[in-house]
């Protein structure tokens, strides 16, 4: 018999919070909670649309239940039971503080320096952060031209930590963009024509320590060091070291890996299928429970 939602909520603290095992959860959930472990519980979150809402949605459930989600459609601290289709989804604003618009989630929250996590996706990221969602190739004839920065280029400059959601390609990890949309810790000086550290071009104004914190792949979580470099702090399982390099198209510092990102934990599957994603919005599929979690599942 399908539970109700109330006796999923009581079921919460009592599915082990244990990792899961390889075979039990699916890319996109690893990806989801490896994003979510980047979230503080005193964070304002300012999220794009996709598994960045799984994330901070996930985080939310576990480790911060107290960190504020804002979406650029206006809707500040919502307390949504399932995942929204996309940022202007009614759902978002289920529960929620105030219902704005961009004036108030841009102006106000974001451009007075309150928000303090951003989680964005991208089309291709550089090595020092830096992120693309334009065009590839020149900007006036591009061999594909995407939709535009939609608020990634205010949130990736303005946040104070930035999380960015990446699949990892050769193509899609390069030393330089075609075109940046994002600047990441080097940027581009108008003044000089030159590329230098942000925190020089950026100095004196309130941004110039913001930027980018991880970038969480399909093949691991990447940080970056003192000089705004990007590297691998752990790879994902069933990936080695090498196969990461193999895919970036630059010489990728794997001097700082801790090793295997740790796997999802039983209960935060649990809250990842039942509570965040139930309808497949976002994730690809559903995936069966081990026998002795869905054994807890019925008994409860």
């Amino acid at each position: 018999m399908a539970k109700s939602i109330e006796q999923l909520m009581e079921l919460i603290d009592v599915i082990p919070d244990e990792p899961s095992k390889v075979g039990e959860f699916i890319l996109p959930e690893l990806m989801a909670v490896a994003s979510a472990h980047e979230v503080r519980n005193d964070d304002i979150v300012f999220a794009g649309t996709g598994l960045p809402m799984v994330g901070i949605m996930t985080a939310n459930y576990t480790t911060a239940p107290k960190a504020m989600l804002i979406y650029e459609s206006g809707v500040c601290d919502g307390k949504t039971m399932h995942v929204p289709m996309s940022v202007c989804d009614h759902r978002a604003a289920y529960q929620c503080s105030t219902i704005g618009g961009l004036v108030d989630t841009f102006g106000f929250f974001l451009q007075s320096g309150y928000v303090t996590l951003g989680f964005l996706g991208g089309a291709s990221v550089d090595k020092y952060g830096g992120v693309n969602v334009t065009s590839i190739g020149d900007y006036y004839k591009p061999t594909h031209r995407f939709t535009g920065s939609g608020g990634n280029s205010d949130i990736g400059t303005m946040a104070k930590r930035v999380v960015y959601i990446i699949l990892q390609e050769k193509r899609r990890f390069l030393e330089r963009n075609d075109y940046t949309t994002t600047p990441g810790w080097w940027c581009w000086d108008f003044k000089t024509n030159e590329w230098k550290p942000k925190r020089e071009v950026w100095k004196n104004t309130p941004f110039a320590e913001s930027g980018p914190a991880a970038v969480v792949t399909n093949m691991g979580v990447f940080r970056f060091d003192e000089k705004g470099e990007i590297y691998l702090e752990s790879f994902f399982p069933g990936v080695t070291v090498e196969q990461v390099k193999e895919n970036c198209g630059f010489d990728l510092n794997v001097k700082k890996v801790k090793g295997q990102t740790p796997t999802p934990t039983y209960r935060e599957l649990f809250v990842v299928r039942e509570f965040v994603d139930p309808e497949l919005i976002f994730l690809p599929q559903k995936m069966d429970y081990s026998k002795e979690i869905q054994a807890i599942i019925d008994k409860g």
